[in-house]
């Protein structure tokens, strides 16, 4: 896509994303921080990060919630934190790779924003969070193999995403690129259908 192309894709983003936020889902490594503020910036949005948001209202870390607290708790945290975040718009909202798997958080994007899953293979995704220490999930003694379950059980449900983008080891300008266009095409979509 050209660089006007892109302006104008962004410009009718801007247009027609109203109060809505742009969720970025996807397992831990997916790029859903990284990718997700470098895509704010394009689009000239705040960027927020769920996570970090929970460990604000938390007052400690998500590994030591999980610790201490246990992952149920986490969750009902999460979904909270999630829905107040949802009535913030317009925004880029990166959420947590389990956050899309309640229901209920599911519901609210999709009233409230558009979604896009970041499509990451197993290798990816492995080397991605082999560089960050501190992921309660992968604590155990085979990560990949935990990883590969982590797929199984959320891939499908990620599938309902409004949009999915694949997740790649290429420069993080490429990707959002990728996703403008993708959104971009999704809400032309949406606009021709209110119509």
């Amino acid at each position: 896509m050209s660089g006007n192309n892109l302006k104008d894709c962004i410009a009718a983003i801007n247009a027609r994303l109203g109060a809505r936020s742009i969720v970025l889902i996807g397992l831990m490594g997916a790029g859903k921080t990284t990718v997700g503020r470098r895509l704010a910036q394009r689009l000239d949005l705040p960027f927020v990060d769920a996570d970090h948001e929970i460990e604000q209202a938390a007052g400690k870390s998500i590994e030591d919630i999980f610790a201490e607290d246990g992952e149920d708790f986490f969750r009902r945290g999460e979904e909270r934190v999630i829905a107040r975040l949802l009535e913030d718009g317009p925004q880029v909202l990166a959420t947590g790779g389990g956050a899309w798997m309640n229901e209920n958080t599911r519901r609210r994007v999709r009233e409230h924003g558009i979604s896009v899953w970041l499509k990451a293979d197993l290798d990816v995704l492995m080397e991605r969070v082999s560089r960050r220490p501190g992921r309660p999930l992968l604590k155990a003694p085979d990560p990949r193999a935990v990883m590969r379950k982590l797929m199984d059980e959320r891939y499908p449900v990620y599938a309902e995403a409004d949009i999915t983008v694949e997740s790649r080891n290429r420069p993080h300008h490429v990707m959002v690129s990728e996703i403008i266009r993708a959104l971009c095409e999704q809400l032309a979509e949406r606009n021709e259908q209110s119509r």
